[in-house]
């Protein structure tokens, strides 16, 4: 099967083009950024998805594709190249890949279309009404709907997979990275809220700085810490294999994540004991983010079984931060 991988440059695309040559599958990548890849079993095709020409270029030939490309941004000044992106660039190729004969279409949808930040019932399970409230859950409802169109005109089977916040193991612990240093790390997280121009927010933090380098357990302002999915790319890339070749895949929207929540109190102390950072509380205005996402109709249609914990997922953190500071 020749696969094409939008998004081949990205955390999970990456992956998802190694798992495929892996399994000896033939694979084009789409993105802005080259990847460098050398493989008789691999092209590319560097552009934008709201370009015609690139777009068309992409999926020449090609079986199957897994739209995994997206840009993300909660900057407002993102929102026309978001919405250019994630909508204009999801319409081209859903058209340009059922015109050219593409016999299954994966879309990479999230769960900010429910949102997940805000349930109105808990676990959020696939038939929970959509009301996005975010540009970007908005962009990937309006990509969704995009999809059940081309579904609907019967030419191309379709999956829609929508992701849970995804992480490299390696990453849970590093300062740096662009998710959780900002979600587990003090200094960043402030850094993070004047990006955003949640100035009160960030004086908040701000106080809370002591000097040193610390953690940051986010609570609600009712005290009630975060809980979220926190899933490995390599159980994501379990689940888009899975929404690519299961017969029983077409047609349908499964939720694509770990099987347990996160919670947020138990996790900080478990990284604490790794790094030897102070654990600082902060009770953050609003409701927070606390929800559970059911992953039971793509464990029990697809036969996904997630197996990186994030006990798993930390004990390979801590080695990667080991790793760091002695190179």
């Amino acid at each position: 099967m020749k696969v094409l991988v939008t998004g081949s440059s990205g955390r999970i695309g990456l992956a998802v083009v190694e798992a495929l040559l892996a399994k000896d599958h033939t694979v084009r990548g789409f993105d802005l950024r080259a990847s460098g890849r050398s493989s008789s079993h691999y092209d590319e095709v560097t552009g934008s998805l709201d370009d015609v020409r690139a777009v068309e270029n992409a999926v020449s030939q090609v079986d199957a594709v897994l739209h995994l490309g997206a840009f993300m941004s909660w900057a407002p000044q993102d929102k026309a190249k978001m919405f250019s992106a994630n909508v204009e660039g999801t319409r081209l190729l859903a058209h340009a890949a059922s015109a050219a004969g593409v016999r299954r279409f994966v879309f990479a949808s999230s769960g900010e279309v429910y949102p997940e930040n805000a349930p109105l019932s808990l676990p959020v399970t696939e038939d929970q009404p959509l009301n996005a409230n975010s540009p970007y859950g908005l962009t990937k409802l309006l990509g969704e709907e995009i999809v059940r169109f081309h579904q609907r005109a019967g030419k191309m089977q379709t999956v829609i997979l929508r992701f849970s916040h995804t992480q490299d193991a390696s990453e849970l612990l590093d300062e740096n990275s662009f998710f959780s240093g900002p979600r587990f790390f003090l200094r960043p997280r402030i850094r993070q809220q004047e990006n955003f121009g949640n100035h009160a927010v960030a004086e908040i933090l701000r106080v809370l700085d002591t000097g040193e380098p610390a953690h940051i357990l986010a609570r609600n302002e009712h005290g009630r810490p975060y809980q979220m999915h926190i899933t490995d790319t390599r159980d994501m890339v379990q689940g888009v294999l899975l929404a690519l070749q299961h017969e029983d895949a077409a047609g349908q929207v499964f939720n694509l994540g770990a099987t347990d929540p996160v919670d947020f109190e138990a996790l900080l102390v478990h990284m604490s004991d790794i790094t030897g950072l102070p654990i600082i509380i902060a009770d953050l205005p609003g409701q927070g983010v606390y929800y559970q996402t059911s992953n039971e109709k793509i464990r029990r249609i697809l036969g996904y079984q997630p197996v990186w914990t994030i006990e798993r997922m930390v004990k390979e953190a801590g080695e990667a931060r080991r790793r760091r500071r002695s190179s």
